[in-house]
C-alpha cells in the first residue's frame, strides 16, 4: 500500500456547508427513510473506507451487524486526521463528523476520486443516529470520540496506543433513529449485494458479519471485473472469453469489461468512482457509441452484412459489459446518484473505448468473428422481425378500424391516467372480469393459455407471437427501440392470473416479457400484479383471505365450523366476488413491480428462464422447503 502518512491531515479536511437540514429533511440527503435509506447509511460509511482503498492506503473494510442493532465499519486506512482544524479549531476528526460535506474527498490533494452521496458522508449518518462511537487509530495512539443525534458527547480523547506505530484505521459504530427510520432492522442480504459489488470494482478484501446468526462472508476478487462479469453471465452461455482493457487520459481513468452470450439481451452496467448508475449517463452513452462503431468497422471491413443497416440494437443483442469509471468532480443527476451527467465523459469513453475494441478485433481475430457472426444474424432477424410486424399492422389495418386485438375489452375513458388494463389468462377468467369490471376505466385483455418464454427464444420469433403481438398493440408504446412511454394507453398495466402453480408461471413469463422489451414501463412504476384470494370463508358473512397461514388464523378466531370454499381459479368467481377482492380499488390487493438490483434481476431472471439447467436446479435444491404446492 501508499505511504499512509502521505497528504492526509487537519487541514485536508474542507467544509462546505452545515449539518442543521439533514434530520429535517433526511430523504434529501440519503433517498428515504425506509429500507433503502437504512441502508444507504452503511454505504456512505463505506465508501469512506473504499476512498482510502483508491487512493492506495486501506486493504481491508469489516462490516459487522452488532447483537445490540448497531452496525459498525473497520478499516485499516491511515485513520480520519485528528489534528486540529486550522479554521475551526477543533479536531479534524469532530468537525468530518459534525459539519455536512465536511471531508478530505472535497480537498483534490487527499484524494484523486471519491464516492460517496454527494459528499454528505459520515456527518449525515451522524445526524441520522441516536448514538455513533468514532474510534481512530493514528501515530501510534488510538482517538475516540461518541455522539448522540450528531453532537459530541465529549471532547475527543486518546484512550490508548497503538501495537505497533504504523497501525492505523477507523471504525464508525452506529445505532440508527427510529424516529427517523421505518425499520431499524439491517439485512445481511441487501448488504452482500452492495458490498460484494464493491469488492468486485476494487482490489480490497470486504468481510460481513451478522453476530445475531453467526454468518459470515468475505468478499475479495483478484480478477476484478472479469469476475464480476463471470458472476452475471454464470447462468447463461458466453461464445468467448471476457474482454478486459483498461484506458487512461490526464483526468479519468477507463475500465471496461465485455462477454457476449448466446443470448437475445443487453445487459450493460455502468459505476463511477463504485457508484452504481442504475440509469446510465454519458459514460454508457459513449461506450454504446463505441461498441457499435467499433462493432461496425469490423464487419464493413470483412464485407459480412450487405443490404441491412447495422443498428445500436443489433451490437448490443446478447452483451453483458461493465463500465467502471474513475474521474475527478463527477456530476449526477437526481439525489441518490444514479445518471452521470458531465458531458466530456461521452466522448471521453467514445474515443478510449473504440480503439481498445478496434486494436483487440485486431488482434484476436477468432474472438471477432464470433461476435460480428452474432451481431449480423441480429441484423437480419431484427430485418425479418420489422417485415413480420409490418405484415401484421396490415392485417390489422384492413381487419378493423381501432387497430387493438379483437379480444381486448376496452374502457370508455380516454384519460390514461385513470385507466387500467387487467391481463388475464383463459376465457372463463376473462368472462367473470368483463362482467366485474368498471367499463369506465378498467380494460381486459385475455391471454390463450402461456405466453412464449421471451428469455429462450429470439426477437423475430417473440414478435411474431400472437399473444405478445397483442400485448405490446394493447399497451400501445412499442418495445425495444420503439419504446415511448408518450404512448402508454393505460396508467396501470395489472397482471391478474389464478393463485396457483400455473398461474404464478403465466405471470413470470410476463413479467420476464417486460422486463426483457419494456423495462421503461416496470421503471416508470406502470406494471402491476393482483392478488386474488385462495380462499373464502363464510359464516354470517363471507371473509376473503390469501394465504393458508391467513385460512387457519380466521377458522381460528371464528370458532365453529365455518363453510370453506378454495378458488381454483379466478373463474370460479362471480363477478361481485372478483369485484370485491381483486378489482375493486378500495379494497383490491395491488403490488406495483419495480427492480431494485439490476445485476441481480438479470441474473434472477437468465437462471430461473433460460437454457443452462445447473444453476436453476441448485435454486430449487435450496429453496425447496419454502415452496408452496398446490394441493
Amino acid at each position: 500500500m501508499a505511504d499512509k502518512n502521505a497528504g492526509y491531515k487537519a487541514e485536508n479536511i474542507k467544509v462546505l456547508e452545515g449539518l442543521e437540514a439533514v434530520r429535517k429533511r433526511p430523504a434529501m440527503y440519503i433517498g428515504g427513510t425506509g429500507k433503502d435509506g437504512l441502508h444507504h447509511l452503511v454505504y456512505e460509511v463505506v465508501d469512506n473506507s473504499i476512498d482510502e482503498a483508491l487512493a492506495g492506503f486501506c486493504d481491508t473494510v469489516i462490516v459487522t451487524i452488532h447483537a445490540d442493532g448497531s452496525l459498525s465499519v473497520k478499516d485499516n486506512g491511515r485513520g480520519i486526521p485528528t489534528g486540529i482544524h486550522p479554521q475551526y479549531k477543533k479536531p479534524a476528526l469532530e468537525i468530518a463528523l459534525t459539519k455536512l460535506h465536511a471531508g478530505g474527498k472535497f480537498e483534490k490533494s487527499a484524494y484523486a476520486v471519491s464516492g460517496g452521496l454527494h459528499g454528505v458522508g459520515v456527518s449525515c449518518v451522524n445526524a441520522l443516529s441516536t448514538h455513533l462511537r468514532a474510534t481512530v487509530k493514528r501515530e501510534g495512539k488510538i482517538y475516540q470520540q461518541e455522539y448522540k443525534i450528531g453532537v459530541p458527547n465529549y471532547n475527543m480523547k486518546i484512550v490508548g496506543k497503538t501495537n505497533n506505530k504504523n497501525e492505523s484505521g477507523t471504525e464508525i459504530q452506529f445505532v440508527p433513529d427510529p424516529e427517523i427510520f421505518s425499520t431499524t432492522t439491517f439485512d445481511f442480504v441487501v448488504l452482500k449485494k452492495r458490498l460484494q459489488e464493491i469488492a468486485f470494482l476494487n482490489p480490497v478484501k470486504i468481510i460481513l458479519k451478522d453476530e445475531k446468526s453467526s454468518k459470515e462472508e468475505t468478499f475479495h476478487y483478484q480478477g476484478g471485473l472479469i469476475d464480476f462479469v463471470n458472476h452475471i453471465n454464470k447462468s447463461k452461455s458466453p461464445l468467448h472469453k471476457p474482454i478486459y482493457f483498461k484506458r487512461k487520459d490526464d483526468e479519468n481513468e477507463v475500465e471496461v469489461v465485455i462477454q457476449y452470450t448466446d443470448g437475445y439481451n443487453e445487459n450493460i452496467f455502468g459505476f463511477v468512482n463504485i457508484i452504481n448508475t442504475t440509469e446510465g449517463g454519458t459514460h454508457i452513452s459513449g461506450f454504446k457509441t463505441a461498441l457499435t462503431r467499433a462493432i461496425n468497422d469490423y464487419i464493413t471491413k470483412k464485407g459480412l452484412l450487405k443490404n441491412t443497416k447495422l443498428s445500436g440494437d443489433d451490437a448490443r443483442e446478447g452483451v453483458t459489459a461493465i463500465v467502471n469509471i474513475k474521474m475527478r468532480e463527477p456530476q449526477f443527476e437526481g439525489q441518490t446518484k444514479t445518471k452521470l451527467g458531465n458531458s466530456e465523459m461521452k466522448g471521453a469513453v467514445d474515443s478510449m473505448a473504440h480503439l481498445a475494441l478496434t486494436e483487440f478485433f485486431e488482434e484476436n481475430p477468432s474472438i471477432a468473428s464470433k461476435i460480428a457472426q452474432k451481431v449480423v444474424a441480429s441484423a437480419k432477424a431484427r430485418e425479418a422481425a420489422r417485415k413480420a410486424r409490418d405484415l401484421v399492422r396490415r392485417k390489422t389495418s384492413i381487419g378493423g378500424l381501432s387497430g387493438l386485438p379483437g379480444k381486448l375489452s376496452d374502457c370508455s375513458s380516454k384519460k390514461t391516467e385513470n385507466t387500467e388494463l387487467y391481463i388475464v389468462e383463459g376465457d372463463s377468467a376473462a368472462g367473470s372480469s368483463k362482467m366485474a369490471r368498471d367499463k369506465e376505466f378498467q380494460a381486459i385483455l385475455p391471454l390463450k393459455g402461456k405466453i412464449l418464454n421471451v428469455e429462450k427464444s429470439n426477437p423475430t420469433r417473440a414478435l411474431t407471437s400472437e399473444e405478445i403481438i397483442n400485448l405490446i398493440t394493447a399497451i400501445g408504446t412499442g418495445v425495444k427501440e420503439s419504446f415511448d412511454i408518450t404512448k402508454l394507453r393505460y396508467n396501470k398495466v395489472i397482471i391478474m392470473t389464478d393463485a396457483d402453480v400455473d398461474g404464478q408461471h403465466i405471470m413470470t413469463l410476463l413479467l420476464t416479457f417486460f422486463y426483457r422489451y419494456m423495462p421503461q414501463l416496470i421503471d416508470s412504476g406502470n406494471v402491476y400484479v393482483a392478488y386474488s384470494p385462495l380462499y373464502r370463508v363464510r359464516k354470517k358473512k363471507d371473509y376473503y383471505v390469501y394465504s393458508d397461514e391467513e385460512l387457519k388464523k380466521l377458522v381460528s378466531q371464528l370458532g365453529g365450523n365455518p363453510d370453506t370454499q378454495r378458488f381454483k381459479g379466478l373463474g370460479e368467481m362471480n363477478p361481485q366476488q372478483l369485484w370485491d377482492t381483486t378489482m375493486d380499488p378500495k379494497k383490491r390487493i395491488l403490488k406495483k413491480v419495480g427492480v431494485e438490483d439490476a445485476v441481480l434481476a438479470d441474473e434472477t431472471f437468465s437462471m430461473l428462464m433460460g437454457d443452462v439447467v445447473g444453476p436453476r436446479r441448485k435454486f430449487i435444491e435450496i429453496n425447496a422447503d419454502i415452496a408452496q404446492v398446490d394441493r
